[in-house]
């Protein structure tokens, strides 16, 4: 399967008015962004359109203003860091549809770039509205994704409009979709899927569909607790969710007539206690005792995952092995994070790793500048690898 979406090799934006859906819902400290990855994200997208000679317009959302207008979510304190990542001017108008939009619209010439105001202080964004959805489209000629980490919601910015207008991905959305389809989709096998975090119960729909598409599947975190359970195993005070117990089985059935292989850690770093530095020992996975807690995997389980890794050719990764915010717990990720880097630098894997915690233990292991792809998307990553249709995904591919 390859990718039916347009890009902007597909388009001549020259002179042309392109609305471009953007991801600003960056994390502040008063007026100073503390974290611009999304900034950077969108930098090659705008910085082409401007090179192109484009009049770029703007839409994004910021916070959850809840469909009115609420000053202290205003797009306008983005704006001084977008000027910095782009190098450039950036013109602000207090409105996203309506005269105060139009009219900066009307004043922008070729390589002008302007940010509209918060999308969701108008409720017809959330809800898709049509009327809202035209009055954005309004605006521009030409339509750009460039915000995959919005694209699992149906919004007017993000769904609706794209119906209405030529729709293409900007290069930021391109690379995600590359990557993605190369990873699950169109892989070279063997595939291997890390999957952590603490609960099995939020991703349930991951397992499901991952256990069809992948060769091996490695569990960690809490989520490996509970499997560990289901086959017998005494996980002491440790995370648990024990009414799923069933429904690991079930998986862990799913799996076999998938020819999917399971990994489950063998040995484990345990505690009696849920904090940095607490004392701890390593044992394996059947040497738990009742008033310990698993919160790491162990050297031998590292050395188990190294050997399904070194003959892999793809890894898709979502979650951590334990607490990896705090030491020694975050050892084992750290561990194979930089195991998967080496590999991926040597040429011998593509890997993919994606979701907040995944990208903070990465950077934590300073291995994601090696990683082949880390998306910062969150739920869009999460429902992509679930199997289900990204709205902001399919309203491009309908338009090709």
């Amino acid at each position: 399967m390859t990718a039916t979406f347009k890009t902007l090799d597909d388009v001549n934006v020259a002179g042309k008015r392109v609305l471009v859906r953007v991801d600003l819902n960056v994390p502040m400290d008063g007026a100073r962004v503390t974290d611009d990855t999304r900034l950077r994200a969108i930098v090659p997208t705008l910085n082409e359109l401007a090179q192109k000679g484009a009049r770029t317009i703007l839409l994004a959302h910021f916070g959850r203003p809840k469909g009115r207008r609420d000053e202290s979510q205003s797009l306008r304190v983005v704006v001084p860091a977008l000027e910095a990542a782009l190098r450039q001017d950036v013109l602000f108008a207090d409105d996203c549809v309506g005269e105060v939009a139009e009219t900066a619209v009307a004043k922008l010439t070729p390589g002008d770039v302007l940010l509209l105001e918060n999308t969701r202080f108008h409720a017809g964004e959330e809800t898709n509205d049509p009327e809202f959805s035209a009055a954005l489209a309004k605006l521009g000629d030409i339509y750009v994704n460039d915000a995959f980490s919005a694209a699992h919601r149906a919004h007017a910015s993000t769904e609706g409009i794209a119906r209405l207008l030529p729709a293409y991905a900007g290069r930021s959305m391109q690379a995600e979709l590359n990557a993605l389809t190369r990873a699950l989709a169109t892989p070279e096998r063997p595939v291997v899927a890390v999957v952590g975090g603490a609960k099995v119960s939020s991703k349930l729909d991951l397992l499901g569909n991952l256990v069809s598409k992948v060769d091996y599947l490695v569990i960690g975190g809490g989520m490996a607790n509970t499997f560990l359970a289901a086959r017998g195993v005494n996980v002491g005070k440790s995370l648990c969710e024990k009414d799923l117990l069933p429904v690991a089985r079930e998986i862990e059935e799913k799996a076999k007539a998938a020819d999917c292989v399971i990994v489950l850690p063998n040995d484990v770093r345990l505690a009696r206690e849920f904090k940095a530095h607490a004392e701890n020992r390593v044992a394996d996975v059947d040497q738990v005792a009742d008033d310990e807690m698993i919160l790491d995997i162990g050297q031998k389980s590292v050395d188990e995952v190294a050997i399904v890794l070194a003959q892999a050719k793809t890894l898709v990764w979502n979650g951590p092995f334990g607490a990896f915010e705090m030491e020694p717990f975050d050892a084992g990720t750290v561990a194979v994070a930089r195991i998967a880097a080496e590999l991926t630098a040597d040429g011998r894997l593509l890997s993919v790793a994606g979701g907040g915690d995944t990208v903070s233990a990465l950077n934590h292991a300073g291995a994601a500048d090696r990683f082949s792809y880390v998306s910062t998307a969150g739920g869009a990553f999460l429902e992509w690898l679930e199997g289900k249709e990204l709205p902001g995904v399919a309203a491009l591919t309908a338009t090709s």
